[in-house]
């Protein structure tokens, strides 16, 4: 770990110059610059220190951070079969995020695997095609193509491609359980 990298990084955030940590510190500019440059090792009481006035605490300060990854391209998305179509995965171990998004792809006339009562909710939108949304007790419900559904995970359903051609749905689960 390079810990005069990271003092020095949170001193840039916080707007200080060496010399203003120094002085709130009562240590000198040049070991500030000696720390910043990996010259140098601090005690524990010194990092202590300088972690209270650049506002972060030891626990944070020696945790490894990975970068959040924001945009996934095609090359991350994956492919799993569901019912009569396929799932195309769009964000990688997203099981472990509130949400789950993904895309459904449905052959003409077929269907998704029946999703059972789960405590969540569901939301799609139908990019392309005609669906039908099949509910427990028979009810039906229908969707072109721009299009949206919304529906609560306590009742059974599946999607049913109701068209003459493919259909492809974006389809939202919270929390994150397909």
């Amino acid at each position: 770990m390079e810990i005069g990298h990271k003092i020095k990084r949170l001193r840039l955030q916080r707007g200080l110059t060496q010399e203003e940590l120094a002085r709130r510190c009562e240590l000198t500019k040049g070991y500030i610059s000696q720390l910043e440059n990996d010259l140098s090792s601090p005690s524990i009481a010194t990092l202590i220190d300088i972690l209270n006035i650049l506002g972060v605490s030891p626990q944070r300060f020696f945790t490894e951070q990975q970068d959040e990854k924001i945009v996934f391209t095609h090359a991350d998305f994956f492919e799993s079969t569901n019912g009569d179509g396929k799932n195309i995965w769009l964000i990688p171990n997203s099981q472990k995020n509130e949400m789950e998004p993904i895309i459904l792809l449905l052959p003409e006339h077929g269907s998704s695997e029946i999703r059972y009562p789960f405590e969540g909710e569901e939301f799609g939108y139908v990019l392309d095609g005609k669906i039908s949304i099949s509910v427990e007790d028979n009810l039906s419900y229908k969707a072109k193509k721009g299009d949206a559904f919304y529906i609560t995970g306590d009742k059974e359903h599946k999607l049913v491609n109701v068209g003459e051609k493919p259909a492809k749905v974006l389809w939202v689960t919270t929390p994150s359980n397909f």
